[in-house]
């Protein structure tokens, strides 16, 4: 493996695991298409020109791809969609085991930070409803082989992948969903 193969590597896995790209990437899941302005009001928290620069990072690196574009007061306002492909890290097996844990690090702190903003929302009223608002963590051991394994996750891919080719609309409210697997002990 050449250096510069190991550079652009871990160049893509930072360039995606950044907070305020992840954060980005995670609001185009589910096939959204988002101008800027939708994306400010989606990431209040995070200033206009610092969204700009990342959104703006993202695209030159062909994750973001522009889509559409219409003059809003003179202005170009462009439509993004996520290209799947690009925001995937490339060739995670020949990661080291520091830049997996460099990566694990930043999905793990953008998980908590997600939780963060869900219960900062919801304790607005009071103290958060995790049943009402359907919220749950748990882990739970499954004792099975590599191949009972294999056939479990194609079944939780199968189930989750129905669900995110439902179109957005009436009553469905966006959610998301984690997953890691880990060998215990």
């Amino acid at each position: 493996m050449s250096n510069t193969r190991t550079v652009v590597r871990v160049a893509s896995a930072e360039l995606l695991l950044h907070p305020v790209r992840l954060r980005l990437v995670q609001a185009f899941l589910g096939g959204r298409t988002l101008t800027t302005a939708e994306l400010r009001a989606e990431l209040p928290d995070v200033p206009t020109a610092t969204l700009y620069r990342h959104v703006g990072v993202l695209a030159g690196a062909g994750v973001l791809t522009v889509v559409g574009e219409r003059k809003v007061r003179g202005a170009a306002e462009r439509s993004y969609r996520l290209d799947h492909a690009a925001a995937s890290v490339e060739d995670a097996a020949a990661m080291t085991a520091d830049e997996h844990r460099r990566a694990f690090t930043g999905f793990a702190a953008a998980l908590m930070a997600d939780f963060d903003r869900y219960l900062t929302r919801a304790s607005q009223d009071g103290p958060p409803d995790l049943a009402a608002d359907r919220v749950g963590y748990r882990q739970v051991p499954v004792w099975v082989t590599d191949e009972e394994f294999d056939v479990m996750v194609t079944e939780l891919r199968a189930v989750l992948q129905a669900r995110m080719e439902n179109p957005p609309g009436g009553t469905r409210r966006r959610r998301l969903v984690t997953t890691v697997h880990l060998p215990a002990g």
